[in-house]
């Protein structure tokens, strides 16, 4: 990240505390730049059925040569789908902890997404995301089968920082590039595999 972007992301961040849309419970459609607070985990398993309230299906475009994410998600239960535009400004470099930079999300229509999908190039990611509150597990498919990723979402940094983790989440990755999507999306599973060897972990 530049210096431009460096002080973009501080002069972002400063709006989202003064318009209160900082929060993760931030109006869904808001026009306005979120500041982002999440933990990630690395799982070994997949969690038992029982233990899972909400199950959607995502289908991730990283649009070449931006920070933009075009999302699909559609709800196993009900069918119900919904689609998102995505912009990501990650922290300034040398950051770590909780908050992960701004965040801002447009709702799209099924056509509005359908016409940017034929448009925009990108590399793309799918998965399938378990709500086990407190945590929203990601189980990879495609070349990256047997990934599983949990991550928290907070309102606070303090509520953050003191979050203890579940069982069951063996190594925390919330400051490791590799781990998060755009990262994975271009990643071959080697590299995968190299990287969860790296925390002791093996990718089946």
């Amino acid at each position: 990240m530049g210096a431009q972007d460096t002080e973009g992301w501080r002069r972002g961040e400063s709006h989202a505390a003064a318009t209160g849309s900082a929060g993760a419970g931030a109006a869904a459609g808001s026009r306005y730049a979120r500041v982002e607070r999440e933990r990630r985990f690395l799982l070994a398993r997949v969690p038992a059925p029982s233990a899972v309230t909400c199950a959607r299906l995502i289908t991730d475009r990283y649009v070449d040569g931006t920070r933009l994410r075009l999302r699909h998600v559609e709800r196993i239960d009900t069918g119900e789908c919904a689609h998102k535009l995505t912009q990501k400004i990650p922290a300034p470099p040398g950051a770590t902890g909780p908050v992960r930079g701004l965040i801002t999300s447009m709702y799209l229509s099924g056509e509005e997404y359908s016409l940017l999908l034929d448009v925009l190039p990108g590399r793309v990611l799918t998965k399938t995301r378990l709500s086990v509150p407190p945590l929203g597990i990601d189980v990879f498919d495609g070349r990256l089968l047997g990934l599983v990723l949990a991550e928290a979402e907070f309102e606070t940094t303090e509520d953050a920082e003191t979050f203890v983790p579940p069982a069951g989440c063996l190594a925390e990755v919330t400051d490791d590039p590799r781990f998060t999507g755009g990262s994975l999306a271009h990643a071959e599973r080697a590299q995968v595999r190299g990287w969860l060897a790296d925390y002791g972990l093996l990718l089946a």
